[in-house]
Order: structure tokens, then sequence, then C-alpha cells
């Protein structure tokens, strides 16, 4: 995260990384409760708008990490970084293809 920060990346990611930095893009969150109610505001029109095509974004992301969660060679890899990268192509490809 603080690589990712200090180098200026633009990064879109879930609400858990909020305080991050400000290369982050994260989905908007409700307003505070209400003082007389007790209960918390919805999100303008707008404001849910932005979150569906922040989550737009962030679905492909997901899913991939999630397909290449199930792959079991990735679990314990012990190899050079190149060679990982490799790797995942090859997965990629796998995935891709059918």
């Amino acid at each position: 995260i603080d690589a990712l920060a200090a180098a200026r990346v633009q990064v879109v990611a879930d609400s858990g990384y909020r305080g991050a930095g400000p290369t982050f893009d994260l989905p908007q969150r409700r307003r505070p409760a209400d003082r007389d109610t007790g209960e918390r505001r919805r999100l303008s029109p707008a404001q849910r708008e932005v979150n569906a095509a922040h989550a737009a974004q962030r679905g492909p992301g997901e899913r991939a990490n999630a397909m290449f969660k199930s792959w079991k060679v990735l679990r314990k890899i012990r190899c050079c970084p190149q060679r990982t990268t490799a790797l995942v192509n090859a997965i990629q490809t796998l995935i891709l293809a059918g």
C-alpha cells in the first residue's frame, strides 16, 4: 500500500482501504446517522451512481483474484517474480481458453 501511494499509482479499492492515501479510489460512504432519528442517511442518487461505476471497475479484478485463488499451484509458490508472472499468464490463458 505504501509503495503504491509513494509511486502515485491510481488504485481502485474497496472501503477497507479507507485512509490509505489520495491515490486510492474508494466507494462513497453512507452519511452519518441523523441526530434526531438515529437512522443512517441514504446516499444520494449521484453517490449511488458513483458507487455502481466503482463496483463495475472493481468487479473484473475481484473475479480474476477469485479464480486465481482456486488454482492450487499458486498457493505455496516459491519462485522468482518473473517465473510467477509467466505462471499467472499461463493460467490466465487457460482460463480464457475455456
